[in-house]
C-alpha cells in the first residue's frame, strides 16, 4: 500500500542509497588496496588512519556527487509523475547502473595498477586508441583476476538488493522533495569541490598526496571515476612563474644542448648507434646491478645482461622518467621526460619535435624503427616518424620476411615473440647503409607473462610471473648479440640497452617512490674506442640517452634540445634525474632524494638514497634542499613553458 503519511520518504531514500554508493567504493578501496599490497608494504603502519579515510570521504563524495546528481534530480523531483511507479523503477535503474559502473572502474583499474603506479587518467583512452587487441587483453585479464569479476558482481547485486525505494505520494511529498532538492543542490557543489570555504578551490589528483606519506599510495586515497572526472579536458602543462625573467631561468637550466667546441660537424668516427628498449626490464631482476641484494647472493634473472653490464658501461644509480611505454619512447630517443601526463597524448606532441633520429638522420645516417607489434600500436609508428625515422618496421614487415616465421612467431596477444623479431632486427640492419641509428622495442616480457611453447621446461614458473619472460628475453638478446657479432658493422657500433619502465616486483626498495622508476640503463662499445668499460659513480636516466649519445659520437652539427644531460662530460656529483609520481615531482641528486608536491608548490620530503625503504624524513634539516629546489623549479618551468610555445627544437 502507498505510505502517503511519510513525506519524507524519498529524502531518506535518497540518504540511504548514497550512503550504500559510499560504501561501494569503500570495498572497492579495499579490494584495490588488497590486489596490490605488496606495493603497499606499510600503508597502514606508516600513514595516520584518520588521514587515509579524511582523504577518501573527500574524494569519494566528489566522485559521487558527479556520477550521482542525475539520479538525485530524478528521486528528488517534485512533480506528481515522479511518485509514480515506473519512474522510481527507472531511478532505481540509472542508479544501479552509474554506481556499477564506477565499482567496475575501480576493481578494473586495481588490476592495472602494477604497470602505471597510479590511478587511470582520461589519457588511457588515447593510449589504447590504436590497438586491435584490446578484447584479447580484457579477456586475459577477466580470466587472470576472476576474483575481482566476482567481486564487481557481488557490490552490484549488493547495490540493486539494499537499493531503498521511496514511498512517497501527494502534495506535502512534493512539497518535501523540492525542499530537500533545493537544499541539497550546495551539498552537491561542495562535495563536487571538496569543501565550502571560498578558499578551497575544487581538488584534483594531487590532492591526494596531502592525506598519505608517500607519492605512490595517493592512490589508495584516491578513486577511478575521480581521477577521470578532474582529467577530463583539463589544460596538462600549466607554466609556473618560478622566475621573472628568461635570463635568471637560463641561468639555473638550460635544455639547450651546444655540441662541445672541437667536435666534427656529424662526428668524425662515424659509428653506428643502436638503441634496444626492453620492456619491462627493470633494473631489479639484473643480478650485476644488485649486488647489495640478499647479502650479495642475488643472481638475478638475466645472465646475459650481466656479462653486457661488465662489459660496457653502467651507473651507480639509473632511472626511468616515466612508468609506461608511450613515456619511455620520447625520454629515450628525444630527451623528453613525463611530467603531468604522457607527451605524447598531449595537445604539445604536436608541437616540433626532434630526437636522435633527427639529428643524426641530418648527418646522412640511415634511420629505423623496429617494433614487432601491429603496425601502428600504441602510436609508436606516428612517433618514430614524427621525430625523424626514415624506416618503420613492424609486424607486417616481419610477416613479408621470407627468413621469419610469419604469424607463427605472434604471441596471440601484442607481437612477434622477442627471440625471432630480434634476429630479424640484426638482419635488416644489415641491409641499411651505414652509418645507421637504429632503435628496437621489444614485447615479450609483458603481461600476459607467457614464454613461447618450446621454452616453458626451459624458462618455468619461478618467482613472480614476470621471472620467467625475463629469463626467456635475457635469452633473446643473448642471441641477437651472437648474430650480430658476425657481422661487418658490429665492431663500430655503440649499443645502448634499457628498459621502458619497470614491472612487477618482490623486493621492497623496488617497490618504493622511487625504485619503481629503476631501470637498467648500458653502454656498450665493441671497440673500446669510445667507452672504458665498469660501474661508474652518478646518476643516469633515461633523459641522458639522446644527449650522452651524441656526446660519444662527436656529434657537433648544431645546438638542439634535450631535457637531459652528457653523463661522460658531466661531473658525477652534477647528474641528476627527474620524475613525476602521482602529483609529486622527484629529484635525485648528490645522494638525496627530494619530493616536491605540484599543488601546494612545496617540498614535501626529503630522504637519503641509502635510506632505501624512505622511512626517514628529514625536510628541512640539509642545506642541499635549497639548491635542489631550484634547480627542479627551473626543469619544470623549462619544461612548461617550451611545450606551452612549441620551443622543443633549438632556434
Amino acid at each position: 500500500m502507498r505510505n502517503s503519511r511519510n513525506p519524507f520518504s524519498a529524502t531518506m531514500s535518497l540518504i540511504a542509497n548514497l550512503a550504500l554508493a559510499y560504501l561501494a567504493y569503500a570495498l572497492c578501496r579495499v579490494i584495490y588496496w588488497a590486489e596490490n599490497a605488496s606495493a603497499f608494504p606499510d600503508f597502514w603502519s606508516q600513514n595516520a588512519l584518520m588521514d587515509i579515510v579524511h582523504g577518501a570521504w573527500l574524494f569519494d563524495s566528489s566522485a559521487v556527487m558527479y556520477t550521482n546528481a542525475l539520479y538525485a534530480l530524478m528521486a528528488l523531483m517534485p512533480l506528481p509523475f515522479a511518485m509514480h511507479d515506473g519512474w522510481k523503477r527507472a531511478t532505481k535503474w540509472l542508479f544501479v547502473v552509474v554506481n556499477g559502473m564506477a565499482t567496475v572502474m575501480n576493481l578494473a583499474d586495481a588490476a592495472y595498477f602494477p604497470y602505471t603506479g597510479r590511478r587511470t587518467t582520461t589519457t588511457v583512452f588515447s593510449e589504447f586508441a590504436s590497438e586491435g587487441n584490446l578484447l584479447g587483453i580484457v579477456g586475459v585479464e577477466l580470466l587472470r583476476h576472476w576474483y575481482l569479476v566476482l567481486a564487481a558482481a557481488a557490490i552490484v547485486v549488493m547495490l540493486w538488493r539494499c537499493y531503498r525505494m521511496p514511498k512517497d505520494s501527494g502534495r506535502s511529498a512534493c512539497l518535501v522533495r523540492g525542499v530537500t532538492l533545493v537544499a541539497f543542490i550546495p551539498l552537491v557543489v561542495i562535495g563536487m569541490r571538496g569543501g565550502a570555504t571560498t578558499a578551497v578551490r575544487p581538488i584534483t589528483v594531487s590532492n591526494a598526496n596531502q592525506y598519505v606519506l608517500h607519492p605512490a599510495e595517493a592512490a589508495i586515497v584516491l578513486n577511478t571515476p575521480f581521477s577521470l572526472i578532474r582529467t577530463i579536458g583539463k589544460n596538462v602543462f600549466v607554466t609556473p612563474a618560478y622566475f621573472g625573467s628568461e635570463a635568471e631561468l637560463e641561468g639555473i637550466y638550460t635544455p639547450v644542448r651546444n655540441p662541445r667546441s672541437g667536435a666534427e660537424q656529424c662526428g668524425e668516427a662515424r659509428y653506428n648507434v643502436v638503441v634496444l628498449i626492453v620492456e619491462s626490464f627493470g633494473r631489479e631482476y639484473i643480478g650485476a646491478l644488485n649486488e647489495s641484494l640478499e647479502d650479495g647472493r642475488y643472481r638475478g634473472y638475466t645472465p646475459f645482461t650481466d656479462s653486457l653490464c661488465r662489459a660496457g658501461a653502467t651507473f651507480e644509480w639509473s632511472f626511468c622518467n616515466g612508468r609506461k611505454s608511450i613515456d619511455g619512447m620520447p625520454g629515450i630517443l628525444s630527451s623528453i621526460p613525463m611530467f603531468v601526463e604522457p607527451f605524447v597524448l598531449t595537445p604539445a606532441s604536436m608541437n616540433d619535435v626532434g630526437g636522435l633520429a633527427a639529428e643524426l638522420g641530418a648527418c646522412g645516417y640511415e634511420t629505423a624503427f623496429f617494433h614487432g607489434a601491429e603496425n601502428g600500436s600504441m602510436g609508436f609508428q606516428a612517433f618514430a616518424r614524427k621525430t625523424g625515422f626514415k624506416h618503420y618496421y613492424g609486424r607486417t614487415e616481419y610477416n613479408a620476411d621470407p627468413l621469419g616465421g610469419g604469424d607463427a612467431d605472434f604471441d596471440g596477444m601484442w607481437a612477434i615473440w622477442d627471440e625471432p623479431f630480434l634476429q630479424y632486427y640484426c638482419r635488416q640492419m644489415t641491409t641499411l647503409k651505414e652509418p645507421f641509428m637504429t632503435a628496437v622495442f621489444t614485447a615479450s616480457s609483458h603481461h600476459p607473462y607467457k614464454v613461447p611453447e618450446e621454452y616453458r621446461d626451459t624458462f618455468p614458473e619461478e618467482g613472480i610471473v614476470i621471472h620467467k619472460c625475463i629469463r626467456y628475453t635475457d635469452h633473446a638478446l643473448r642471441r641477437f648479440f651472437d648474430a650480430a657479432r658476425r657481422q661487418p658493422w658490429f665492431g663500430h657500433t655503440l649499443f645502448v640497452l634499457t628498459s621502458d619502465h619497470t614491472n612487477l616486483s618482490d623486493h621492497a626498495f623496488y617497490q618504493s617512490d622511487i625504485g619503481g622508476f629503476c631501470s637498467p640503463i648500458i653502454f656498450y662499445d665493441p671497440s673500446g674506442k669510445l667507452i672504458e668499460p665498469g660501474r661508474r659513480p652518478g646518476i643516469a636516466q633515461h633523459i641522458d640517452i639522446m644527449p650522452t649519445v651524441l656526446g660519444l659520437v662527436g656529434y657537433g652539427r648544431r645546438p638542439y634540445v634535450a631535457f637531459g644531460q652528457d653523463l661522460f662530460n658531466t661531473p658525477a656529483d652534477s647528474t641528476w634525474a627527474v620524475n613525476y609520481n602521482n602529483g609529486t615531482y622527484q629529484f635525485v641528486r648528490g645522494g638525496l632524494l627530494l619530493q616536491y608536491d605540484a599543488q601546494s608548490q612545496q617540498t614535501s620530503a626529503l630522504y637519503e638514497l641509502s635510506d632505501s625503504l624512505l622511512t626517514h624524513n628529514i625536510v628541512g634539516q640539509r642545506p642541499e634542499q635549497e639548491g635542489m629546489e631550484l634547480m627542479l623549479k627551473a626543469i619544470i618551468q623549462q619544461y612548461m613553458s617550451r611545450m606551452n610555445e612549441n620551443r622543443l627544437i633549438a632556434n
